[in-house]
């Protein structure tokens, strides 16, 4: 269930992003007067079409991308029986050069515009809930990549980059992670420590094993739902206790339970409570992952602040093309050998699996949505052959140069383009099975 799931997400997800991207062209294109043969979410074979005066609409059944055809212009399909011709006043190759880039553009110009819209929107709708660094009093709980930098269960991160945090997730930020000698200052027993992060540190975060694995607040806790028919249930635990010890080991915080329990995987386990102040022992066997089926509710406060739509036009603004900001420090860090390209690059499968998750929850499919819109934007921009910034990058240069490329260079360009596509896609799809299994 939760495969389907995922995969609903994903192709819900892309085809909106493709579906508004290709009408950006589309649009754009008939706003100067181009013939639009086909506009089609979906690569073929077609599942679906219907024809509205001289353009075909429809759906193709894989949905992993989309497409329009504009009569005149050599693209994806590589359909150059136009090229013998003289231009027809409807053509795209007919049009001046500063329209054609236009067109070539809409789709990323509607792909920045919906990313914004949808962090704007949810940024208004849901204000910002955060941990604040002044109630994560109890400090961090550094698992073992925490501790391979220097970070001890306990400390009190106060600072990042020398500069004072106030919500407790500025220590797990994109310039933290992408940026360059990045560092965090601790208090450890009331002594001040700076702490420096490896450039190439993103790259073990990457690592499958690693996930989730790094940092998170020592938080108290009681035991919140329940999952039916798991030990926990079978025991007599309730909603509202609170777990005092767990093998005769008291327990204080979340993280002390999961230390004892987790390598039990199947054992048996004796866990003393407190319910309405009365102690009680209960008595179960773990599962074979080390769990006994119930979610914590986290006992640290939490802050919440509201947005009126300005603030939140400007913080979700902001949020979008912070994404951007964090592709170009992404690859840049690839470029220089400090982070693997077989982690950093996810494919479809990734992308499912990782971002969208196997619970269906709006605000997150939103999100992750935004996310992509504006990642799609990105890479849609890459002066790449086939691409949209590769078919600008050929235009911006007939426009200061005056001279327009032959139809011959433009179709060997395109032949490289979809070359290098295909190439990246099938790495990224391969990388992900790889990952998944190994």
């Amino acid at each position: 269930m939760e495969i389907l799931v995922m995969a609903g997400q994903l192709i819900l997800g892309l085809s909106i992003l493709v579906g508004l991207h290709e009408l950006g062209h589309l649009l754009a294109a008939k706003a100067f007067g181009m013939r639009v043969e086909q506009y089609f979410i979906g690569f073929p074979p077609k599942i679906w079409s219907i024809k509205r005066g001289e353009t075909e609409y429809g759906i193709g059944a894989i949905p992993l991308g989309g497409f329009v055809k504009i009569s005149g212009m050599i693209d994806e399909s590589l359909d150059t029986s136009h090229t013998n011709a003289e231009p027809k006043p409807y053509e795209f190759r007919a049009k001046p050069a500063w329209q054609r880039l236009i067109v070539m553009l809409g789709g990323i110009i509607v792909n920045v515009i919906v990313g914004i819209l949808i962090f704007v929107i949810l940024t208004y709708k849901n204000g910002n809930t955060y941990l604040a660094a002044k109630d994560a009093k109890y400090g961090i709980v550094a698992y073992d990549l925490a501790k391979s930098i220097g970070l001890q269960t306990g400390d009190k991160i106060v600072k990042v980059n020398g500069k004072p945090i106030t919500d407790f997730n500025e220590i797990r930020s994109s310039d933290v992670f992408l940026g360059d000698n990045s560092s965090y200052t601790v208090d450890r027993n009331g002594k001040l420590e700076d702490i420096f992060i490896p450039n190439n540190f993103v790259d073990k975060l990457a690592d499958k094993k690693a996930a989730g694995q790094f940092i998170e607040a020592i938080e108290p806790f009681k035991v919140g739902e329940l999952v039916p028919g798991q030990p926990a249930t079978k025991a007599g635990l309730k909603k509202g206790d609170f777990i005092t010890s767990a093998n005769g080991k008291p327990i204080k915080f979340y993280h002390e339970f999961t230390e004892v329990v987790k390598p039990l995987k199947g054992k048996s386990l004796a866990l003393g409570i407190s319910r309405n102040g009365q102690p009680l022992t209960l008595n179960m066997n773990t599962t074979a992952e080390g769990t006994i089926g119930f979610y914590p509710e986290l006992l640290l406060p939490v802050s919440h602040e509201d947005y009126t739509f300005g603030q939140a036009l400007s913080i979700g603004t902001n949020k979008a093309f912070q994404v951007v900001f964090d592709n170009i420090k992404g690859f840049g860090k690839i470029f220089r050998g400090e982070v693997s390209a077989s982690k950093a690059l996810s494919g479809p499968i990734g992308i499912a699996q990782n971002l969208f998750g196997g619970i269906w929850v709006w605000d997150r499919f939103w999100t992750v949505t935004g996310l992509l819109s504006m990642a799609l934007a990105f890479m849609n921009a890459l002066p790449i052959p086939a691409l949209d910034g590769g078919h600008a990058t050929i235009l911006g240069y007939e426009i200061i140069s005056g001279r327009k490329p032959s139809d011959s260079f433009l179709e060997a360009a395109q032949k490289v383009g979809m070359v290098i596509l295909l190439g990246l896609m099938a790495f990224a799809i391969f990388n992900d099975v790889f990952k998944a299994v190994f």
